[in-house]
């Protein structure tokens, strides 16, 4: 199975969850039918995967360490 590193802290995570919920209501309620609320739905998507999972691919690559004890 393929295993990511954490590398969002939890306080963090639950800041993205959040925002994600309001990125999503604010693309349906906001934006007009079409490529720019799918765009929307796409970024609270984003926002919230990655606070489920914990991972942030775009933080890895800027060099953002593990979080929590090294083994």
């Amino acid at each position: 199975m393929f295993h990511l590193k954490r590398n969002i802290p939890a306080w963090e995570r639950v800041i993205r969850l959040c925002l994600g919920v309001i990125a999503a209501l604010g693309a349906l309620y906001f934006l007009p039918p079409g490529a720019l609320r799918v765009l929307g739905f796409a970024a609270a998507g984003m926002l919230g995967a990655t606070a489920v999972v914990g991972f942030c691919p775009a933080c890895a690559m800027l060099g953002r360490r593990a979080v929590g004890p090294l083994k």
